[in-house]
Order: C-alpha cells, then structure tokens, then sequence
C-alpha cells in the first residue's frame, strides 16, 4: 500500500470515526466560543453562511492565521490549504497560484483561469518570467478560497480552478468599544535572509459617522539561504506597501467606503526570470513594480425592505512594470528594456432579495458587472512587442442565482450568467481585427442538512472561458503567428461530499468539523502554448483534458488545545492525441497533465494555555511522490517532509495588555526538497519573531 492510499485511508477513517462520534455526541446546542475554520463565515458564494454548509469547497483564512504564520510573502498563505499550490517561486514578483491542478507560472493563460480580488477588485497580471500577483499579507485581514468552477457565476467566466477574495483591514478592526483610535506598531525578524518587516497602523473614529486607517509597511531581505547550503538567487529585496481607507456610516446599516492600497519595489540588476533560477540565461534589468488599488464602494443591506440588500462598487487597478538597463545575453531584446503594465476600471452592481414563506426562504442574488483593461508593453526601441501584444479587453456580464432553503434542510442553488467580451489589439500588430466572443456559466447544487451534524451536497456546474489578448494576437520569432481561429475553452465540473461536525465531544465547549470534495472536471478546446514552434499559432485549442481528485479539510478547537488537517489529492490527464513537430512535444491521450500538484496532507496539532495566554504548536507536511513536475537542472522531485514549530502569546490584561508576541521555526530539519510547481529548492532552516503592541485612545 502506496503512501497516498495509507494517508487517504488514514483520513477517511477519521472522517468515519467523526462521524460516529457525532452520532453518539448529545450536544444539541452550538458552541459560539471555540469556532472551527470550517464554521467561519463565507461572504463571497451568495447569502452569507459558514463552510461547512456550502455545496462548493471553500477555506476562509482569518486575521489570526495571518498573523500567525509570519508570511512573508502572499503565497505562505495557502501553505496548508487543500487544493491550493504556489507555483513559480517565492520571490516576491515571482508567485502566481495553482488550484485543483489549474495554474502554471510559466503558461500564459492561467492567471484567467484563476480570478483573484482585493476587496472585489479584480486583479491580473500576465508576463514572461514573472509571478501574476504582487502585494504583502500585512495589507490582509481575510483571504477566501472558493474553489472550482461554480464560482463562475458570481465573479466571472472561465473560474475554471475558483476565485481567490482578499480582504484589507479595516479602522473598526482596531478601534475598541468606549475608544476614539488606536495607533498598532509592529516588528518582524527573519533569520534567513535576515529579514524585517516594520509596520505601523493608525486607526481613528472623527466621529459616530466616519472612521479612518492609515497603514504603512516596509519589508526588506538579503539573498535567502536554501536547506542544500546554496542560496536563492534574486530572493533578496525591498517593498513598501501601504493601504488608506475610510468608512462613512450614513445610518445604521448603510456605509460608504473609499480605499486606496499601493505597493512598492524598486530594485537594480534583478534577474529577469523571477518564475525560476535559471542564471544567466535571461540577464538581468533593473525593475520597478508597482501595484495600486483603488475602490469605492456603498452596501444597503436594508433590513426593513426583503428586497434590498445593495452592494455597488466602483474600482481601478493599476499594475506597472518598468524594466530597462538589460544586461546578458539577452540585452539586445526588446522584451527586457520595455514597461509592461495593466491598468483596468471596474464597475459592479449586485442585489439579494429575500423571499420567505411557511416552511422555507429564498435568497435571489442578481447583478451585472462590466470591466475595461488596457493591455501595456512600450518598448524603449521599435514600436512593439510582439510576444506582449498590447490592446483593450472589454467585457460585460449579467447574473442571477436563487438559493432556495426547505424546512431548514434542503438547499438548492440554481445561477446563470452571460458574459460577453471584446478584444481590440493595438494598431502596432500585425493583425490589428477585433474579436467579439459570448460566454455561458450556468449550474446547479444541492445540500441536504439530515441534522445539525450532517451533511451532503453535490453540484454540477458550466463554465466558459474566452482567450485573452496574449492568446490570440501574440507571434513573433519562428514564423509563429497570432490565432484569430482561437476557440474559446470550456469547463463541466462535477462535485460531491459531505460534512460531518460535532460539539462537546472530548471536554465541554469542544468543537469539532470535517468537510470532504470530491470532483472531475472535464475540459474541452483547452487553450495552450502550441506544441509545434516554427511555421504555427502561438496558441492552440487542445481538444481535451480532464481533472479529477479529492480534498478533505478538518479542525477541532478546544479551551486546551487544537488541530487542523488538508489532505490533497489530484489527478489529470490529456484525453485526445496531439502530435507536434518533434515527439518530445507531443501530448497523448491518456498522459499526465502538466500542472498537477503533489499529493499532501498538512497536520497541524496545537494547545493553549488560557491563563497564561499562550498558544503553541507544531504543523507537519508529507507530500508524496509527483506525477509530474517542473523539468529543470536539479532533477525530479521526490517525496518530502518538513516539520514548522510555533508559538504566540497575546497578553489581554494587566500592564501586557495589548502586546502581541510570535515566534516560529520553518523547516526545522532543515529538510532539502523541492516542491514539483517550483524551479526553487526548499529554504532552509528558518526562525521568525514578531513583536507587536497597540495603543488605544
């Protein structure tokens, strides 16, 4: 028995013995103290509801998560989510996202296949050799993963790997009852790379009306040493970020809010390949990114009116890569002194209506949303880059989904959404014609709640997803040439699970919860870089390709102690013969998809001592053997383990009060691995502490 089958059988008689303990379990009243992670709050799948009574796999990711995990980077997030990879590097311009197997940093296309907002705003950036998002986790006080394609329906076609929703800090999330403000300072340390972070957040409320946060962080680290003695080339760096919003409460239930997020990297003679450690082989460049975010918005949730519960907002999104100075090989290039960038305006309007009657409720959710994105690459020689290519995308969808509950037990989803976008490229291409396309996102699910324990859902869901200004006009050397033939690619996805929670288990207060997804997705005139690299389209629809797997996400919380649980299964292949130019480039039905994450369960165990305030505890990852990976010098990856220790203390009395204290240890046995999506071999042997301490007003 293979170390995947061991661990799923592990788990799942885990979930079985759960279950019958829930069975047995007494409790009837829900526990509102010791909150698992699947019982948080789910604001971005219609009506609000916790996890664990979704019909669609979703992780939400708290203020104390981030906290605790000391992240550096965005991507250190996700490191013990199901179903979720970072993929490239962790160079901080060097991050893009991989779920349920979608997603590859070096595929252009994927960033559209995965839809990432900050406060709605929908983010994307696509280029050569980098990551597709740039910002710092101390901007965050929430991340939401839903994954899969049914989240098309609200965010947009073509979510064939789900919607990742960042959530920005807001004033009330400082400000104390009977307080006007407060001012937050805080410090890291990392001793790989002798990293800091310096952050200071000043929170005050003018009045009963209006509130302000002022946020400003600057992170900075040398090169970063890897567990085989070598360090990380192109790791070192130097960010500033900052966020500024304000909230304006017209009445009890009606608010405005206006933010503004930037951040900020300036750094000289930076490889170019930030996706991958490949030398010299790209030069380097002096590079600018800069990332801004702006968003206004006005919610009316109207208790008094069943009709009305508003949210409109209006954003831009500013993302801007200046690079000149080339050195290298590859100097000459009009790919490396060039400033990339997306600038993109947002417009979203949506509504839920609620309608009841004897023995049910119904919550009709419907809206339209429109977007226009400009395209940049100005080179600092000729007029084009035509592995770049510059132009307009504009899109514009309408929605509706009805969630309509029975006796408090039965719960059927049903939504559609038409989206209709249009690329106009740049007059400085060779093929300058337009391109109108239509795509269709409907789907259905269900969730039967048997008792306040138990549940199983199913959905099936449509999803569409047109090609992007890349895609379709990019050409360039070889007689490679743009595809206006190009098909757009859809997605039918199937899921199936259920959900087992249960209170005053082991002691009294306890709680404890586990979900389980199962699902295939079956994905046709997929869009991919041509196999054929002379004399053909740079890219071309692949008849077929299917995914398949399981995911299983647990937590139990108690006064004493906690533990966490992901497991990560998935599975995929071509389903049709493509034959390319040479043989090494050919994808046979039947063979393993590219971008297929290693099997992994992450097991995180913890106690806590209440008196002292202290929490400490231990997280250990086991991936298997990948069926596939990212081809490079250091070989194929194998199986690995690593062990992360960590502990906090947040003092809530006394002359402490308000201190917050971190302290961890990634890696440590230093354990030398390299994850099968990235070109980078594992950090070693990390030590992190954050001190932190708020002064209220």
């Amino acid at each position: 028995m293979g170390l995947v089958t061991r661990l799923a059988t592990v788990l799942l008689g885990s979930v079985a013995l759960s279950g019958l303990s829930v069975g047995l379990a007494a409790a009837q009243n829900q526990n509102t103290k010791n909150v698992t992670l699947l019982e948080r709050l789910v604001i971005g799948s219609g009506a609000a509801k916790v996890a664990i009574d979704t019909p669609q796999a979703v992780t939400v990711v708290d203020q104390k998560d981030i906290d605790d995990k000391q992240a550096s980077t965005t991507g250190e997030i996700f490191d013990d989510m199901p179903g979720v990879t970072m993929v490239g590097s962790e160079r901080p311009l060097g991050e893009s996202f991989n779920i349920r197997g979608i997603g590859a940093a070096e595929t252009s296309g994927d960033e559209a296949r995965i839809i990432i907002t900050v406060d709605g705003a929908k983010k994307f950036y696509e280029q050569y050799r980098m990551g597709s998002f740039f910002s710092d986790p101390e901007l965050y006080k929430q991340v939401e993963v839903l994954r899969g394609p049914a989240s098309s329906t609200l965010y947009g076609s073509g979510a064939f790997g789900g919607v990742i929703n960042f959530t920005t800090k807001d004033a009330s999330d400082f400000i104390k009852d009977g307080q006007t403000g407060a001012v937050r300072v805080k410090g890291s340390y990392s001793s790989n790379g002798s990293e800091t972070l310096t952050s200071a957040i000043l929170a005050h409320r003018l009045n009963e009306t209006f509130e302000i946060l002022a946020a400003g962080n600057f992170r900075r680290s040398d090169l970063q040493k890897l567990a085989n003695g070598t360090t990380m080339t192109g790791s070192d760096f130097k960010a500033w970020s900052g966020l500024l919003k304000g909230t304006m409460h017209l009445d009890d239930e009606q608010v405005v809010r206006l933010s503004y997020q930037r951040w900020d990297s300036d750094a000289d003679n930076q490889y170019y390949s930030q996706t991958a450690d490949i030398g010299s082989a790209f030069g380097t460049v002096d590079r600018h990114v800069v990332d801004q975010t702006t968003v206004l918005s006005y919610e009316n949730p109207d208790s008094a009116n069943d009709m009305l519960d508003l949210k409109a907002q209006l954003s831009f999104s500013d993302t801007a890569v200046k690079q000149d100075n080339a050195t290298g090989q590859q100097q000459a290039s009009s790919i490396y002194n060039t400033d990339y960038g997306y600038k993109t305006l947002q417009a979203n309007l949506q509504n839920t209506s609620n309608f009841t009657g004897d023995n049910w409720v119904n919550y009709l959710t419907y809206g339209v949303q429109a977007s226009y994105q400009m395209r940049i690459a100005v080179p600092e020689t000729g007029t084009v880059v035509t592995t770049h290519p510059e132009g307009t995308s504009s899109s514009i969808g309408v929605f509706a989904q009805t969630e309509h509950t029975i006796n408090d037990a039965l719960t059927l989803t049903a939504g559609a959404r038409g989206d209709y976008s249009y690329l106009d490229p740049s007059d400085a291409l060779t093929t300058t014609t337009p391109n109108g396309q239509f795509a269709f996102s409907p789907k259905v699910a269900a969730i039967y709640r048997f008792n306040e324990n138990f549940n199983v859902f199913g959905s099936a869901a449509h999803t569409e997803r047109m090609p992007t200004l890349d895609e379709m006009y990019q050409y360039g050397t070889n007689n490679r040439t743009a595809n206006l033939n190009l098909k757009k690619e859809y997605s039918d996805n199937f899921e199936a699970g259920f959900g087992v929670s249960g209170y005053d288990l082991l002691t009294e207060g306890d709680t404890v919860a586990i979900k389980t997804t199962a699902f295939i997705n079956n994905i046709t005139d997929g869009i991919r870089s041509n196999p054929v690299t002379s004399n053909a389209p740079y890219f071309v629809n692949i008849a077929g390709m299917r995914l398949w797997g399981l995911e299983i996400e647990g937590s139990y919380e108690s006064e004493a102690m906690f533990a966490r649980v992901a497991y990560t299964l998935t599975r995929g292949e071509y389903t049709q013969t493509f034959i390319a130019s040479t043989a090494a480039n050919n994808r046979y039905a039947g063979q393993a998809l590219d971008g297929l994450p290693q099997d992994k369960v992450v097991l995180t165990v913890g106690g806590r001592l209440p008196e002292q305030q202290l929490e400490y505890g231990a997280k250990v990852t086991i991936a298997a053997n990948p069926i596939t990976y990212y081809d490079n010098s250091t070989g194929k990856p194998d199986g690995w383990a690593k062990l992360d220790l960590f502990a906090n203390w947040k003092p809530q009395d006394g002359p402490l009060a308000g201190i917050e204290a971190q302290f961890g240890i990634d890696n440590v046995f230093d354990s030398d691995y390299r994850e099968n999506l990235s070109a980078d071999r594992s950090k070693g042997r990390t030590f992190k502490l954050t001190l932190a301490k708020q002064f209220d007003y």
